[in-house]
């Protein structure tokens, strides 16, 4: 039985592959793939005759369909060094040359054996190019996608930090927000302070909105959810930190806190000690006088 091209190709390659390689990653340190400190010589050769030999592998079954079976191997390799290089900070540039690099010495190595006529070797380079450009956008979809959720993970981890609660004194909580207050960080607000009256047995919430910069109808809402969520916990919410151009902005919105509001930090707070029957003086030290 006649042997495919393919195969042929792939004989070609395994009988070539340490030059092969050595070419690859002179043209991967080229474009500065080591430059970044981000991966090791050593590390990125391994990757690289790794990928070389699943892709060879794939090739002697006579397909260059990288959607199908015989590719597995191949698309599980670059799905996880993609969310590798993901999560390690490289950039798409650096991602996607690792595959679209090797283009070159698989041409080079095609035209070097002299085993084939020009009409093969138009066929090798045309099916090669199809192959690499459909691997290099597949790496490149799993390298946006994990982008995208650590970009995620991140945004929810800097929430969790911005919304942090605050004891100021027994049965009194703060919770100073920053930033502006959508409908996930009202969840994340929610949950860190609905758990903190829990676990503190805490009778008042001073909501703290000085670093909002700006309080539109869906931010009001939002704020009158986690007042509701804390009342149904039960503790009285304060709101502080209206600004006059914050105070401006909602009564021509009409929008109605319906809760105890003061300017600062401060006021709220005295309003909150004297709601418990507490106050804060001033201890005067008195001199003894000597007889």
């Amino acid at each position: 039985m006649a042997r495919s091209p393919l195969a042929a190709l792939a004989q070609l390659i395994s009988e070539q592959e340490t030059t092969i390689l050595n070419d690859w990653l002179e043209l991967l340190a080229a474009a500065g793939s080591l430059e970044s400190g981000r991966i090791r010589e050593a590390e990125l050769r391994t990757q690289c005759g790794t990928f070389l030999k699943l892709f060879r592998v794939a090739l002697t079954d006579g397909d260059t369909d990288t959607n199908s079976a015989v590719y597995s191997g191949v698309r599980d390799n670059l799905s996880e060094l993609s969310r590798s290089r993901a999560t390690h900070g490289f950039s798409p540039r650096e991602t996607a040359s690792f595959i679209f690099s090797l283009k070159e010495p698989l041409f080079s190595a095609v035209n070097r054996s002299g085993k084939f006529g020009a009409a093969e070797v138009a066929q090798f380079i045309r099916q090669l190019t199809l192959a690499l450009d459909d691997l290099g956008l597949y790496t490149m979809e799993v390298y946006q996608k994990s982008r995208e959720q650590v970009i995620i993970r991140q945004q929810r981890e800097i929430s969790e930090l911005s919304t942090p609660v605050v004891k100021l004194w027994d049965g009194i909580l703060a919770l100073p927000l920053i930033g502006t207050l959508d409908s996930e960080r009202t969840q994340v607000v929610m949950e860190n302070l609905l758990q903190t009256i829990v676990d503190q047995a805490a009778e008042i919430a001073i909501i703290d909105i000085t670093g909002v910069p700006t309080v539109d109808t869906l931010t009001a809402q939002h704020l009158l959810k986690t007042v509701a969520a804390a009342r149904l916990m039960g503790a009285d919410c304060i709101v502080s930190g209206i600004r006059p151009q914050i105070a401006q902005t909602m009564v021509h919105l009409g929008v109605e806190l319906n809760v105890i509001s003061k300017a600062t930090l401060a006021d709220a707070f005295a309003v909150a000690l004297k709601r418990m029957s507490k106050a804060v003086v001033t201890v005067k030290t008195v001199t003894a006088q000597s007889s």
